[in-house]
């Protein structure tokens, strides 16, 4: 019974292991993070003064951790964006497209 429980745990899928990123956790995140921006944002210098801990404030979950800065490097932007929805959804569709999530 026992051996069954840790393969049956090593073989679920992917998306079911405790250390993926849940998206909405990081949704709200960054939606908490991001609202307070003065929208619409033309560049990534427009979210600086928003930020909790200005470009040193991390997003964490599961296995996924990245820094406010380290988000810009991975992200293309499509500037400008009109507002924190907007925005998030599009942070969210890029990451997840790089398999970061």
């Amino acid at each position: 019974m026992w051996l069954c429980g840790v393969v049956e745990c090593f073989f679920r899928p992917v998306d079911k292991r405790d250390d993926m990123a849940d998206k909405d956790d990081l949704r709200e995140q960054f939606t908490e993070a991001f609202e307070e921006a003065d929208y619409p944002i033309s560049s990534p210098m427009d979210l600086v003064p928003a930020l909790p801990n200005g470009p040193s404030t991390k997003f964490e979950s599961g296995d996924f951790s990245m820094t406010a800065m380290e988000l810009n490097t991975k992200l293309g932007g499509d500037f400008p964006y009109d507002s924190v929805d907007e925005f998030v959804d599009s942070v969210m569709e890029q990451l997840d497209d790089q398999d970061l999530l």
